[in-house]
C-alpha cells in the first residue's frame, strides 16, 4: 500500500513507524532523485507533526541508515516551512550543470537563505563550494539579495566549524545552527498565537551582528511575552471579555494546559475526519493543510457556572478571522473541556453574525476580540449566545463527536 494511503487508513500505524520504514514504503522504496519514493517521502512530511520530525530527526543522526543524509534534509526543509519560509527542496547530490544545494528558503520579506545541511562535523566543510551555490543561484535568477547561508547541523559541538566559519572570508554570509535549536524555533512559534512572532523568530536566522545585543533581547522578550499570554488567556488566568450585559464568567480557575492540548488535539482530528484532510499547526490555535486551502481555528474553553446560568467561554480574535478569510475552506472550531463534542462552525456562520458578538478593544488600540459565549440552556442542548440580538444560534447541527483520549 502507498505511504500516503496508509497513512490516511491507519494514521495511529504511521506513528509507530521509524523513518528508515517510512522510507522503504514510499514508492518503491529507493530513495532517488525524482523517484516516486521521493515524491511520497516529502508528501508525508509536510503533514506530519513537529512532534514527529523530531522524532525522525533523532533516527536519521543516531541511527545511520541508507540514504539518512538525505532524509534529514527533507526534514530540515519541511522545519522550514513550519517557520513560514517559502521552501525550495534541493538535490540529493549535485551534477553537471545542477547546483547541489540542499535547500532554498525565502522570508515573506524577501530574505533569501541557501541552506546547508550537515549530519556530522567529521569532515571539514567546503565553504568556498556552498558559497558558490549561492553564487550562481544569484546569477541564475533563482535567488535574489539579499541573501546569506545558513547551515543546518546534527550535532551540538560545532566548534570546529565555527571556528572554520570564523576565520574564512564568508563569515558575514553564514550562520549556524544545530537541528535539535531548530526544532524549539518551531515549537515556540507553533505555541505563539502572534504573526509578528514568527517574523521575530525568522530574524535570527539571518546575519546580524550582535555586538549590541538589543535586538536579540527584543526578539526573546516579543516570543516570551507572546507565549505567556496565549497560554494565560486560555487557561483562564485572567478574564478579558466578562459579559457586557453584566453577567460575569465566575470565579478564576486554571485549566491544567495539558487538558487544553488534549482537547484540542482531539476537536482537530475530529475536524480532520470529517474535511478528509490533515491539518498541521501554524500557530497555538491557527492550522491548515499544506496546501493552505483548508484552515481552521480551534479555541478550547471549560464550563463557567451551572447549565442556564454559565457556559463555555471564547475569544475570537480578528487576526484569526483574517487567517480564515486567506482559505478555500475555513472553520471555527469551539472546544469544550469535559465534553465529548466540539462546535464546528463554517467561517460563513461566523462571518454573518460576527456584528452580533460583544467586542472589547485591546488596550494598545491596535484592535478588538469578539467575544462567544455557548449556553447550555437544558442539558445536552447547546446555544451560541447573539448577545446583540439578544437571541440564540442553536448549535445542534454544528456538534462534531470527539475521538478517545489516548492513553
Amino acid at each position: 500500500m502507498p505511504l500516503i494511503s496508509f497513512m490516511e487508513s491507519n494514521p495511529d500505524g504511521v506513528q509507530q513507524l521509524t523513518i528508515a520504514q517510512i522510507v522503504a514504503m514510499s514508492g518503491d522504496g529507493k530513495l532517488r532523485e525524482g523517484s516516486d519514493a521521493q515524491r511520497e517521502l516529502r508528501e508525508f512530511l509536510t503533514i506530519a507533526s513537529t512532534g514527529q520530525l523530531s522524532t525522525y530527526a533523532t533516527q536519521c543522526l543516531e541511527e545511520s541508515f541508507t540514504k539518512s543524509g538525505q532524509v534529514l534534509q527533507d526534514v530540515v526543509n519541511e522545519l522550514g516551512r513550519r517557520l513560514e519560509y517559502e521552501v525550495v527542496n534541493g538535490r540529493y547530490q549535485g551534477g553537471q550543470n545542477m547546483v547541489g544545494y540542499d535547500g532554498i528558503w525565502r522570508d515573506p520579506s524577501g530574505q533569501d537563505l541557501v541552506v546547508e545541511v550537515k549530519t556530522t562535523d567529521a569532515y571539514r566543510l567546503a565553504l568556498d563550494t556552498v558559497a558558490g551555490y549561492r553564487d550562481r543561484l544569484l546569477a541564475s535568477g533563482e535567488i535574489t539579495t539579499p541573501c546569506s547561508i545558513l547551515i543546518v547541523v546534527g550535532r551540538e559541538d560545532t566548534g570546529e566549524l565555527e571556528a572554520q566559519v570564523r576565520g574564512s572570508r564568508h563569515a558575514w554570509d553564514i550562520r549556524i545552527i544545530g537541528v535539535a535549536s531548530l526544532l524549539k524555533l518551531v515549537e515556540i512559534k507553533e505555541s505563539a498565537e502572534r504573526q509578528e512572532t514568527a517574523e521575530v523568530i525568522r530574524r535570527l536566522l539571518t546575519p546580524v551582528e550582535y555586538t549590541r545585543v538589543d535586538q536579540l533581547i527584543d526578539v526573546v522578550f516579543a516570543t516570551t511575552q507572546d507565549v505567556e499570554a496565549a497560554v494565560a488567556a486560555e487557561s483562564g488566568v485572567h478574564d478579558e471579555s466578562d459579559d457586557q450585559e453584566g453577567e460575569a464568567r465566575g470565579p478564576k480557575q486554571l485549566i491544567p494546559r495539558e487538558l487544553i492540548n488534549e482537547t484540542r488535539a482531539r476537536a482537530i482530528a475530529a475536524v480532520e475526519n470529517r474535511l478528509g484532510v490533515s491539518l498541521v499547526k501554524r500557530t497555538r490555535a491557527l492550522y491548515w493543510d499544506p496546501s493552505k486551502r483548508y484552515r481552521v481555528a480551534c479555541t478550547v474553553s471549560r464550563m463557567y457556572g451551572d447549565y442556564g446560568s454559565g457556559g463555555f467561554w471564547y475569544a475570537y480574535h480578528l487576526p484569526w478571522h483574517e487567517f480564515l478569510l486567506g482559505g478555500d475552506e475555513a472553520r471555527l472550531v469551539l472546544g469544550c473541556v469535559g465534553l465529548g463534542i466540539a462546535f464546528v462552525l463554517p467561517l460563513s456562520v461566523v462571518t454573518e453574525h460576527l456584528d452580533h458578538f460583544n467586542t472589547t478593544v485591546k488596550p494598545d488600540g491596535s484592535g478588538h476580540n469578539y467575544h462567544l459565549r455557548v449556553l447550555e440552556s437544558t442539558p445536552g442542548v447547546y446555544e451560541l449566545r447573539l448577545s446583540k440580538l439578544g437571541s440564540t444560534l442553536p448549535l445542534a447541527d454544528y456538534a462534531v463527536g470527539l475521538p478517545p483520549a489516548k492513553v
